[in-house]
């Protein structure tokens, strides 16, 4: 598991900022699972999720970037959710998948030209023996307003198939899974970016790891 347990270039679970939120948010528990369930909620309700300002540069992609900032993505949330549980002697390690997403997805979907959410990022931790999955992306207050049950996680069960709204109506469909890492696979990320979304990066005059998108004020 050592492997799991060391900073990377994107999980910096020794950055000082990183340490603090997750020591700050375990509390006096000397559990693993109740330590991993903590730091799922801080991540999940501490930071909104925000699709539409993402920042590919290698520095933006680093777990402590988002203690800089109150909102993010899947991936970034993801992130910072490993890199804390590293801080605490979790092992921990990131997986992707492709998901459908099939409710208020209209302004994305214009700016995706699709309705498929590639890279959706989860974190899995190492507990009692077994990984477990979970994914930290969508606050609770945010769920609240689409009419989906937030994502619970009690450290031993996975977390990640949030496929219903409370009325029964498909939310959420994973049709590609792309495994697990023990750090964010950059270049994977960028191709598969390019392949699903060409027109958000056909601009040759900008280097891949230097694109920023901001979509807040597109519509």
């Amino acid at each position: 598991m050592d492997e799991y347990l060391k900073p990377t270039e994107f999980l910096d679970c020794d950055h000082p900022t990183v340490r603090e939120f997750a020591e700050r948010n375990i509390g006096s528990t000397d559990s693993p699972v109740d330590k991993a369930a903590a730091l799922y909620y801080a991540v999940r309700d501490g930071f909104q999720y925000d699709p539409y300002l993402l920042d590919l540069r290698r520095k933006g992609l680093k777990a402590s970037n988002l203690l800089e900032r109150t909102r993010g993505y899947c991936v970034e949330k993801a992130g910072l959710l490993a890199a804390s549980a590293r801080v605490v002697g979790i092992p921990s390690r990131l997986s992707f998948y492709i998901v459908r997403n099939h409710i208020a997805t209209g302004r994305l979907e214009k700016i995706l030209k699709t309705d498929y959410l590639v890279f959706h990022g989860a974190a899995e931790m190492h507990l009692n023996g077994r990984w477990v999955k979970t994914t930290p992306a969508f606050n609770r207050q945010l769920c609240e307003f689409l009419g989906v049950e937030p994502l619970e996680f009690d450290g031993k069960s996975d977390s990640i198939f949030q496929e219903f709204d409370k009325s029964g109506n498909v939310f959420m469909e994973y049709v590609h899974d792309y495994g697990a890492f023990a750090d964010l696979p950059y270049e994977l990320y960028l191709d598969e970016l390019q392949k699903h979304y060409p027109h958000m990066m056909e601009n040759e005059s900008f280097k891949r790891d230097e694109l920023v998108f901001d979509f807040r004020q597109s519509f």
